[in-house]
């Protein structure tokens, strides 16, 4: 709404241009995000329901009674901000409903005991999926890129809407299972998200340099970018409460649209493996539970019985980290490999 009013006005008043800055708009949206999250959040918190605690959970006692689903503020905070900051016509606007219904579908399984069933959720992650990498790839042929390799890939919608939406289904869950330790998964969501804004900003979203680098271009890469920033923002303003020792708890509720948005941006970059490249630490995390539950259940395949997943629980009960220790050494080891894989990715073509 804000750029189509800056294109309006039309330098009728000189400030106003400002609006149509992405630049300007994308550290304009990420204060405005954090502030409103941050004064809201307390005087809502209220409303919502409370943790009761989760089952074989490590410490899941210290968190009884604190406010769950806090997502639905700062997601609707999200919301709000990207009717106001997007393009009405970018694709990145278009995907908001979806992000909104996943929230849905994060605060019903808070409140319900015991929670939606496993594969009712895989289900339900799966359709939104599926929405989202339609309205993303559309139904005609997709280009992606690849480490290692010069040249681009054309792939077809029918090859490309299964893969954009199996990146985004394990994007949902790989962040949904590393909800658990204050501060925990909104620093690295928060991280990856920040990462891929910023490469869709300067990179992916800039001809001469995508061209520099033989990327293909995403013309639409600087509303990715934004996007990313008004929801970095959003979570700045919850990491403020949920700090240890937190006094709010993001639920499925926060954690699945936020998957949701780090699967979308990984397939707006074009290079599927930007989800491993910027958020290995959260699928190795997150991810590897279910892979070993899926490999138990389906193969009776038994592998790595003396660890604990998700991994933060194992590094808290076996390796005595406290939740502090854990915060600070994932995130270094996050930001230290999505360094050197990002660079390793942009250079070796």
């Amino acid at each position: 709404m804000l750029q189509w009013l800056a294109m309006v006005v039309d330098g009728s008043f000189g400030p106003i241009r400002l609006f149509g800055s992405f630049f300007f708009m994308a550290g304009t949206g990420f204060a405005v995000t954090a502030l409103a999250t941050w004064v809201l959040m307390p005087r809502l918190w209220g409303l919502l329901p409370k943790d009761q605690g989760r089952a074989h959970a490590v410490n899941a006692e210290q968190s009884i009674g604190k406010p769950l689903s806090t997502g639905v503020i700062f997601v609707g905070v999200f919301a709000v901000a990207a009717l106001l900051f997007l393009p009405f016509d970018s694709i990145a606007l278009r995907t908001v409903p979806l992000i909104l219904a996943a929230m849905l579908v994060g605060y019903f399984d808070d409140r319900r005991a015991g929670g939606f069933k496993d594969y009712q959720l895989a289900v339900m992650d799966g359709v939104l999926a599926l929405a989202a990498a339609v309205i993303v790839c559309g139904l005609e042929p997709s280009t992606i890129w690849l480490p290692v390799w010069r040249d681009p890939i054309v792939l077809p919608a029918w090859l490309m809407i299964p893969l954009a939406a199996g990146v985004i289904w394990v994007a949902i869950n790989a962040t949904n299972c590393s909800d658990g330790v204050d501060g925990v998964s909104g620093s690295l969501t928060g991280a990856a998200i920040i990462i891929l804004g910023g490469l869709l900003y300067a990179v992916i979203g800039d001809a001469v340099n995508a061209g520099h680098l033989y990327i293909p271009t995403n013309p639409q890469g600087a509303s990715w970018a934004l996007m990313a920033f008004l929801m970095v923002g959003a979570v700045a303003g919850y990491l403020w409460y949920n700090a240890a020792p937190s006094l709010a708890l993001m639920g499925d509720a926060g954690s699945r649209p936020l998957g949701l948005l780090i699967g979308l941006l990984v397939v707006a970059s074009g290079n599927p493996f930007f989800l491993l490249m910027v958020g290995l630490v959260i699928v190795l995390n997150g991810a590897t539970g279910w892979i070993k539950v899926l490999l138990i259940r389906l193969f009776r395949i038994h592998v790595l019985k003396s660890v604990r997943f998700p991994l933060h629980d194992h590094a808290r009960k076996e390796l005595g980290w406290s939740n502090t220790q854990v915060l600070v050494r994932f995130m270094l080891l996050h930001l230290g490999v999505s360094a050197l894989l990002v660079t390793f990715v942009l250079k070796v073509r």
